[in-house]
């Protein structure tokens, strides 16, 4: 056994928690209070956020034309800051055509193709990022609104089942970190409770921007278990699920973590 898989058991299986289970909604806490003031204070400062570099990408990609049909995303939606404020609260969102939900990303690839007959954008690109942080930053600080209908059910407690059940070589759930042992400590950094309020956000450990989708993967190959490739269902129910666990806190796109 590895150092890091040592230390990942020693946390988990140490005090098993009197506060083991579903957080309360009263006391759930994004990232951003385990964090240093000094990385508070990057995520608090546009001029000084990294992961503005992509807002700003992003911009200029609403107002592109794109694709055989020459339209650009403001040429349906218009101005973002009006017709975007609300809606990556609500991703994922059922979409009834393909009678499942989908994730922001697979939405702006679903407008591209089907609308603008442009290719899509690949996983954690640039570009697919830049579209997704804009989007995001303009439902900054509204609550996550997460929809829960019965088309919606069964996905959600697909999302629930991944999130509690033990998986991998290291036979461990995404719960035990995060609903069991937050606040405590692994290999010195605190346990965040996993609330995905600030995505695509800028890690200071990638040193770029990255997805939910990756850290999802990062997780899963934490924990020795077998990932999924981008934009795989089970991924998107899993996302899905941790919006609803996190319904009513803000939106912070795009945010920082270290």
């Amino acid at each position: 056994m590895t150092q890091t898989a040592f230390l990942f058991l020693t946390v988990v299986l140490a005090g098993a928690a009197a506060r083991a289970g579903e957080i309360p909604l009263a006391e759930r806490k994004s990232g951003y209070v385990f964090m240093a003031p000094e990385t508070r204070a990057m995520q608090d400062d546009e001029a000084a956020n990294p992961a503005m570099l992509w807002v700003l990408d992003g911009e200029t990609l609403w107002r592109r034309q794109e694709g055989s049909a020459g339209k650009s995303c403001a040429d349906c939606h218009g101005d973002a800051r009006t017709s975007m404020k609300g809606v990556a609260a609500r991703y994922p969102a059922f979409d009834a055509t393909r009678a499942r939900p989908v994730d922001l990303e697979e939405r702006i690839n679903i407008c591209r193709t089907e609308r603008q007959r442009a290719t899509p954008l690949a996983f954690e690109s640039k570009e697919l990022l830049a579209l997704a942080a804009y989007i995001g930053q303009q439902s900054r600080g509204m609550p996550i609104e997460i929809a829960d209908d019965a088309r919606i059910r069964p996905f959600l407690q697909a999302g629930h089942d991944m999130f509690t059940g033990r998986q991998g070589q290291l036979n461990l759930s995404c719960a035990q970190c995060h609903d069991d042992n937050w606040g405590q400590k692994l290999a010195g950094a605190v346990i965040p409770q996993g609330h995905p309020t600030g995505y695509p956000l800028y890690r200071l450990e990638w040193q770029t921007l990255g997805s939910l989708q990756r850290r999802l993967r990062n997780c899963l190959f934490g924990m020795r278990a077998i990932s999924y490739p981008y934009g795989a269902p089970e991924f998107v129910n899993l996302e899905l699920y941790l919006m609803w666990r996190a319904r009513g806190m803000p939106i912070e796109t795009p945010a920082v973590r270290p």
